[in-house]
């Protein structure tokens, strides 16, 4: 048996096609590592190189039953086709909901987006891939850093308080108005030990004066208030 034989004669193919997938992916994730986001470096990484390994085994890991039976057909697509709607499990557990607000839905798709890039290179497309990877990193950076600038002067914030029963809504929304704030939406959850989770969406327009360390400040000085916690 030879070195040939153990390693098969794409081995050095599937190599550079799982190093060029780590690369690309890796540089998706550690943007989004820098952003402190739940998915970052290690999980794009390994999305990466996962889905580029099974493009590589659809196109490569059955040449052997090849031509041995006219009624075996293969699909090289159809492993493929599994990623790409399997994928989507791993991108749902990195969407948290905050009461009004919902995050990590850019991070979600930039996961399988790295699913479809890992695939794009297993099958060998690899300025496709370097071409894509540049687009994806424009659109997490400089598309963000647009979009700030855009609706600077209009952004919404999250504030969840929570407090015992008795504590009166219209208490919370005084505060608010004394300091100019105008709330988008509340929203009430029970939780453990008779304390209830109250999230406030609230707009903050920079025309207005807003102090942030006072407004929660003497939210907290309300007697059945027991924990505020920034979700901006």
């Amino acid at each position: 048996m030879t070195w040939n034989d153990i390693l098969g004669n794409d081995f050095l193919t599937i190599i550079i096609r799982v190093l060029i997938a780590l690369v690309l992916s890796g540089l998706i994730g550690f943007e989004r590592e820098l952003k402190n986001h739940s998915a970052g470096f290690r999980t794009h990484i390994l999305v990466g190189i996962g889905a580029c390994l099974m493009m590589c085994l659809s196109l490569y890991g059955f040449q052997q039953f090849e031509g041995t039976n006219l009624n075996i057909r293969f699909d090289p697509a159809r492993i493929p086709s599994y990623v790409i709607s399997g994928i989507g499990f791993l991108g749902a557990g990195t969407i948290i909901v905050y009461g009004g607000t919902i995050r990590g839905l850019t991070t979600a798709a930039s996961i399988w987006t790295v699913a479809g890039l890992g695939l794009v290179v297993g099958a060998g497309m690899y300025a496709v891939a370097v071409f894509t990877t540049l687009i994806i990193l424009l659109s997490l950076v400089f598309l963000n850093n647009l979009e700030k600038i855009f609706v600077k002067t209009h952004t919404s914030n999250v504030i969840e308080i929570i407090a015992l029963p008795d504590l009166q809504v219209h208490q919370i929304v005084s505060v608010f108005e004394k300091y100019n704030v105008q709330i988008r939406s509340v929203e009430i959850m029970k939780v453990e030990n008779d304390l209830r989770s109250l999230f406030f969406q609230f707009e903050k327009n920079k025309g207005k004066d807003m102090n942030r360390v006072l407004l929660v400040e003497e939210i907290s000085n309300i007697t059945a208030v027991k924990n505020i916690i920034d979700r901006s």
